[in-house]
């Protein structure tokens, strides 16, 4: 059963992934690195946000570059440690 707290914390989690998304589409390099590693491209990359893993694959790319997890979290006001708890609730529990 989701409660208010689980509820507001997948929609802060989703809204700061989406934040990381608009991060990464804001410069060219940033982006195109990611496209290189995700294996997408501009053409597809509209297709792939629609797949609820996509924003958890854009919080682990910005998790694996600490330069750019701090750009971003600076740029937002958040901590680096928020980003890996948007990105823990946005994939859900893990199996043991």
């Amino acid at each position: 059963m989701k409660t208010r707290d689980n509820l507001q914390d997948a929609s802060s989690a989703n809204e700061i992934a989406v934040l990381a998304l608009v991060f990464l589409t804001e410069d060219s390099e940033r982006l195109g690195h990611f496209l290189a590693l995700s294996g997408l491209d501009p053409r597809t990359i509209r297709e792939a946000a629609r797949d609820p893993g996509f924003l958890v694959g854009v919080l682990d790319h910005l998790m694996g570059d600490e330069k750019l997890l701090v750009a971003f979290a600076a740029g937002n006001d958040l901590r680096p440690q928020q980003i890996a708890d948007a990105r823990a609730a946005l994939a859900g529990p893990t199996l043991n």
